[in-house]
């Protein structure tokens, strides 16, 4: 049985990214949940390449993306990773605050997988997040990818 595939959490807001981690952990998923606060962070995460054959490194099961991030967008993070013939068959969910209609025509039109609004109320955040994982993690059939990383760190981290 292969090594399961981590999950990349792409969020700069501290709270919200310390009731995402704790919806995840209590879903009691085995994934490994590697954290991102930028979008550069999110892209260097995807980019790294085996230096022997130029191909990522253990992509993520799943990204959930927050839409405004400093540094690079979700938006552009999503262009990016979906213009790749390397990454463009990782799953994105776009996890944002934004009701926006043009943010959400334009992440459809960009590749998105699912568009979820982060609900405002605590319970149903924290539900919201524990559906996300498990479909994603354990309900989601991807096609056969690689194993997943544990040695990763931000630059300067």
């Amino acid at each position: 049985m292969s090594e399961l595939k981590p999950i990349l959490l792409v969020e700069d807001n501290p709270r919200d990214l310390e009731l995402t981690l704790a919806a995840l952990e209590k879903c009691q998923l085995a994934n490994d949940v590697v954290v991102a606060r930028d979008g550069a962070e999110a892209l260097a995460f995807l980019s790294r390449r085996d230096p022997h054959t130029g191909k990522p490194i253990g992509l993520p099961a799943v990204v959930l993306l927050d839409l405004k991030l400093p540094k690079i967008d979700g938006l552009e993070v999503l262009e990016r990773v979906k213009s790749d013939p390397e990454t463009r068959q990782v799953p994105i969910v776009m996890l944002t605050a934004s009701r926006e209609e043009s943010d959400l025509v334009r992440s459809y039109r960009l590749g998105v997988n699912a568009f979820v609004v982060k609900p405002v109320d605590f319970q149903e955040f924290f539900q919201a997040i524990r559906d996300l994982g498990a479909f994603w993690a354990i309900l989601n059939e991807p096609p056969v990818g690689c194993a997943r990383r544990r040695d990763w760190t931000p630059a300067g981290g």
